[in-house]
Formats: structure tokens, C-alpha cells, sequence
């Protein structure tokens, strides 16, 4: 449905040019999003794959497990939309051993994203309100290190931005001037906390997340922040009982379309167009999380079984082989510290296992090697390619 620009035009200056700012319209949109028809349907779908993800995390024998692996994945590949070329390898080698692959900074703005991410998911859990406070301190910690440090993390911007092009009048899209950003997420905030409007939960992460890269709020970390933002959106409001929701591949994978699907909201007011393409996305995304979950059951269960086949051996290399499902990269001091068990027992539960195929040294070096469960990165990796 085409309504309209979504929003107004403000005429400002910023760098020695005069622009045409947008302003958007306080949600909810007008007249009212059409969620009937084929549209319902979608939403059931998609709020139906998202019920199968939150009952295959419950079928994991440590959900926890599989959350850690899955945060550092959408990291990476959050990061990546904003042009990292770090890789998950790279980012838990710099967990293990502060010392990446990749560029240094790159590396550290995914570190950071984890940081963020968890820190947004412990405040909700200690029941604070999901809102302008704590977006300000999720950003503060985006930005805490590295680039982007001196963008005024945890604060809203009080300059002029623009979205494309190499200067504000080349722009593809100004956000709105400095004085409107305050009263635009203070609206926003009111629209996240509304009860009374009847909107599903899926809709309303949809909507939100379409205002907030609109408005802009920070001067860098826009882009991983709202999709940080859905994610809270949909645990805070129990559609999600485990963060495992990412869109970030989705688009990753679809970056052309969801850029001209945003141009096409304010221009337009097309918001069902938009809709569409995200309750997709939302049903792939669950989807493809509960197949990943199954291949990692399975993985594990057979894996498992093969080492239990070593007979005397067993019993340490299913300690070091837990280990390794819970940090499918280690050395070995880190693996005898997390095992309890001695250097040289470790040593030789990881030769098992290297003679099984399960585990594979990466360095290349006699000291400080580092062992990979190589299959269990292997799937966490799909599509995490620097673009």
C-alpha cells in the first residue's frame, strides 16, 4: 500500500552544503498496516518457525553451548554488512589468543558486537526496560574500543549525517537534522512499549527496526545496532526464549533489496512490501537455525559415539572432545584448565582425536598450536564469507 513519504522533508546545512533531511512520521503508520490475507499468513509462518527454533534450542543437551557459537556468528556477519572482513576463526582466535587473522580493528568491532549483544540480553533479564537507555548502552559498548571509539559511543548524535555517497549533497539518504533526533527516538520508545495497538510482535520488531535506521540515532554502529534491536524486540517480548533469531544473513544475502525495500518505505509508505520481505526472512532464518541445530546434534552424536570407541581412551577424550563442543577452538593449556585434567592426558586425548578426524591442528607450528573441531566450524562458517 502506498501512502505517501513516510515522513517530511527539512531543509538544513551541514560540511558547507544544504540538504534535505527526512523526518519520519511517529509509528504507528496511517492508515493502518494490512496484515490480512496472504500477509497472515506469512506471519504465521514466520511466527510459527520461530516456535520450532525455540523447541530445538530445548532439545539441545546445552543450549548454552549452541548460543555461544551462534552470537559469534551473527557477529561476524553483522559486522561484515558494515564492511569487516573478519571471519569466525578469526574472531575466536582472538578470544583465545588475542592475536587474529584479520586486521586488528576489524577483529575487535565484532568482539565488541558480542559485547553488546550480551550486555543488552543481561539487562533485560534483570528486568530493565528495553529502551533509549539501553540502546545508548548497548552502543556504548559497540563502540567501547577500536574504530568508531570516537563516534560518541552511548550518546546520540548532536551532528548532521548522511547514509551513501562520499558528501551530504551526494547523498543517497540524509537522516534527520541533529535537534529532531531526541524527540523521533523518544517516539519510537513509546511506540516500543505500546499495549493498546494490536500489533504482533513480529510486526512491531519489523516497523521499529525500519525508524530506527531511518532516524539514525548515532554517529556509527546505526546499522548493527537495529539489528541488535530486533533481536531484544522479539526475547523481551517471550517470542524468543534464547537470542538465536539473527537476520543478519538473511541480509547479508538480499543487502540490494533491503536497502531499496527501506528507500521504498519513506518514499512511499509501502510498509507491507517491506513486511513481506522481513516475515521471509524471519521463516527462513528460524528455519535454516533449526536445521544447523539438527546437523549439530548429529554431529555430536556421532562424533561421540566414535570416541567412545577408544576404549581405556575414552573416558579423557570425551572430556577434551566436551570441551571442544563448547570452544570448537583451543590450545592445549586452556583445554587441561577447562577439563581438570593434566597436560599430558590432554595431550594425548587430543592426538585421539586427531587420529579420528575430529580435531585438526591449524598453525602449523610445534608450540602453542591450536586445535579446531574443524566439522563443527565448518558448519557454523556457511555463509559467514567476507563479502
Amino acid at each position: 500500500m502506498k501512502r505517501g513519504p513516510a515522513g517530511r522533508f527539512e531543509t538544513t546545512a551541514t560540511a558547507g552544503e544544504t540538504v534535505r533531511a527526512f523526518v519520519p512520521a511517529p509509528l504507528p503508520p496511517q492508515p493502518p498496516l494490512d496484515l490480512t490475507g496472504a500477509r497472515q499468513g506469512l506471519l504465521e509462518r514466520a511466527l510459527l518457525a520461530c516456535g520450532r527454533l525455540d523447541g530445538v534450542s530445548a532439545l539441545l543437551p546445552d543450549p548454552d553451548l549452541f548460543l555461544y557459537a551462534y552470537v559469534r556468528r551473527e557477529a561476524v556477519l553483522s559486522s561484515q554488512i558494515e564492511g569487516t572482513q573478519s571471519s569466525l576463526s578469526d574472531l575466536l582466535l582472538f578470544e583465545l589468543i588475542d592475536a587474529p587473522g584479520a586486521p586488528f580493528d576489524d577483529v575487535v568491532e565484532v568482539s565488541n558486537y558480542v559485547a553488546a549483544l550480551e550486555h543488552g540480553m543481561n539487562r533485560l533479564r534483570e528486568d530493565f526496560p528495553l529502551s533509549n537507555r539501553l540502546l545508548r548502552e548497548v552502543h556504548g559498548k559497540l563502540l567501547a574500543r577500536g574504530r568508531g571509539a570516537d563516534k560518541q559511543p552511548g550518546e546520540f548524535r548532536r551532528s548532521q549525517n548522511w547514509i551513501g555517497g562520499t558528501r551530504p549533497g551526494n547523498a543517497q539518504f540524509v537522516p534527520p537534522p541533529p535537534p529532531e533526533v531526541e524527540p523521533c527516538m523518544a517516539a519510537l520508545e513509546r511506540f516500543i512499549h505500546a499495549e493498546d495497538d494490536g500489533l504482533p510482535a513480529l510486526v512491531r520488531a519489523a516497523t521499529v527496526h525500519v525508524q530506527f535506521e531511518t532516524i539514525h540515532p548515532f554517529l556509527d554502529g546505526n546499522g548493527r545496532v537495529g539489528r541488535l534491536l530486533i533481536v531484544l524486540m522479539l526475547f523481551d517480548a517471550g517470542v524468543l526464549r534464547q537470542p538465536l533469531l539473527y537476520l543478519s544473513l538473511y541480509f547479508k544475502q538480499h543487502r540490494a533489496e533491503y536497502y531499496r525495500l527501506l528507500d521504498t518505505v519513506r518514499q512511499d509508505g509501502d510498509w507491507e512490501a517491506w513486511l513481506d520481505f522481513f516475515l521471509e526472512g524471519v521463516a527462513a532464518t528460524a528455519q535454516s537455525a533449526v536445521d544447523t541445530a539438527h546437523r549439530l546434534l548429529a554431529l555430536f552424536r556421532d562424533d561421540a559415539a566414535r570416541v567412545q570407541g577408544l576404549g581405556r581412551a575414552a573416558a579423557n577424550a570425551l572430556r577434551v572432545f566436551d570441551a571442544l563442543r563448547a570452544r570448537p577452538l583451543a590450545m592445549l593449556p586452556d583445554l587441561a584448565s577447562r577439563t581438570g585434567a593434566s597436560y599430558p592426558t590432554v595431550a594425548r586425548a587430543v592426538d585421539a582425536l586427531e587420529q579420528l578426524g575430529i580435531v585438526t591442528e591449524i598453525t602449523g607450528r610445534k608450540r602453542e598450536r591450536v586445535f579446531a573441531y574443524r566439522q563443527y566450524l565448518d558448519i557454523l562458517n556457511e555463509g559467514t564469507e567476507p563479502l
